[in-house]
């Protein structure tokens, strides 16, 4: 967990630190889901990331009840962290535009932002936890790239594996059901090493699931 403090006086080190911990509190945790808005994208190979805060929400008894910055978030915690989970509404390619308004409202840290998103290149019912990296492709993280000007943000991947016909009609199509019973477990598996990430760390998650 993150504290803000500022250091006034030697001597006032300790009654300093406390009162502004107390204004201030923790730094917040914005974590996101990608996706494209509306019924016909619904629970395709290309919302991963929707479904996957979704069920988070779920799990955290909270739902997207605000409207805002380009799509619809809710503030909550977990173990005492504050967080923020986002769905942003611009379609996928414009992803970065709802994130970076959020940012900058709320003066979160590119370190703390956790993005979950569907990847081709992880197989079918498997998760991958990364600290950073380049969009390898996929059009959210490009956008979210772009927009901040950083390429070092947490990722999950949920795997979709590689298209048995042209990519763009794979991802906006739904599972097969073979595969969606290997997807919801992957989207389980999500859901906990987010928690784990936020109670413990990011390296903890990735050490625990990537398999």
């Amino acid at each position: 967990m993150l504290y803000i403090c500022k250091v006034l006086k030697v001597f006032t080190l300790k009654r300093e630190c406390v009162i502004l911990l107390y204004e201030i509190g923790e730094s917040m945790i914005l974590i996101v889901g990608l996706g494209n808005i509306g019924k016909e994208y619904e629970h395709t190979r290309h919302n991963m990331g929707f479904d996957v805060i979704d069920k988070l929400a779920d799990s955290l008894g909270v739902s997207f009840d605000k409207t805002g910055f380009k799509g619809t978030y809710v503030k909550t915690s977990y173990f005492d962290q504050d967080l923020i989970l986002l769905k942003p509404s611009t379609y996928m390619n414009l992803s970065g535009d709802s994130i970076i308004e959020v940012m900058n409202f709320f003066k979160i840290n590119i370190d703390d932002i956790i993005v979950i998103y569907d990847d081709m290149d992880t197989p079918v019912g498997h998760i991958k936890l990364k600290i950073k990296g380049s969009s390898g492709g996929h059009n959210g993280i490009k956008s979210i790239i772009a927009r901040t000007g950083h390429e070092d943000f947490k990722r999950i991947k949920i795997g979709i594996g590689h298209p048995t016909f042209g990519v763009i009609d794979y991802v906006l199509n739904k599972p097969s059901k073979e595969e969606e019973i290997e997807i919801l477990k992957a989207q389980d598996n999500a859901v906990s090493a987010i928690k784990v990430a936020i109670k413990e760390s990011f390296n903890k998650a990735m050490t625990m699931y990537n398999k």
